[in-house]
């Protein structure tokens, strides 16, 4: 990392561009979500977030709360069902599956556990989603890195590596614990803005200064 970057200073840059962040599928800009902001409904619009928008998030994550509500009746839903309910996220049958399987285990448990070990045993759960879990519904220090994050560091120069974990685990020695839970909102935020993956606008970027990119070109 580059000594002169003060990943507090970028991180309160972003934050007062865009306000505190939200979930995937929570967006600030579609108005309030009709699902509880609760763990397991966190744990199942996190799977369903994987490898799609924001936007078919939130539209597969209402059709299926709307239906079923919890993880009970989850579980018990017939499985084709829930496919046709979160058709919109994208892998349907993959992400059903999952959401079921996922349902009935936490049906039986009472309670989605705040503990990584367990998320991580749970299908279609990394360490992005568990992170986001522990984050997002539990309030705890954990960052959650997806592409935008992985990326968007690595450009800044705050990280140089190839996985997400490693980002992870190179961003954890740099930031404070108590601003962990900001890095996926904010940068996920600025990869949508500004940030873009095919073509970043560093000419608006407010933390250009502190990016090795945006300094290059």
């Amino acid at each position: 990392m580059d000594g002169r970057k003060d990943p507090v200073l970028i991180l309160n840059s972003l934050r007062s561009l865009y306000g505190r962040g939200v979930y995937p599928g929570r967006a600030d800009n579609m108005g309030a979500p009709l699902w509880e902001d609760d763990p397991f409904h966190v744990l199942i619009t996190t799977v369903l977030s994987q490898r799609t928008r924001d936007e078919n998030t939130r539209v597969s994550a209402e059709s299926l709360f709307g239906a079923y509500a919890d993880p009970a009746s989850i579980a018990a839903a017939p499985l084709g069902e829930i496919e046709r309910l979160i058709r919109k996220a994208g892998f349907p049958h993959q992400k059903a599956m999952a959401i079921k399987e996922i349902s009935r285990i936490i049906a039986e448990k009472g309670k989605v556990p705040a503990d990584i070990g367990f998320l991580l045993s749970l299908p279609m759960v990394g360490r992005k989603t568990a992170n986001c879990v522990l984050a997002y519904a539990f309030g705890l220090p954990a960052i959650c890195v997806d592409t935008h994050v992985h990326r968007i560091a690595n450009l800044l120069g705050l990280v140089d590596t190839s996985r997400p974990e490693d980002t992870e685990e190179a961003l954890k020695k740099i930031v404070p614990p108590e601003l962990w839970r900001d890095i996926n909102s904010l940068f996920v935020r600025h990869g949508q803005v500004i940030c873009l993956p095919r073509n970043p606008r560093c000419g608006q970027c407010p933390i250009r200064e502190q990016c090795d990119y945006g300094q290059s070109r």
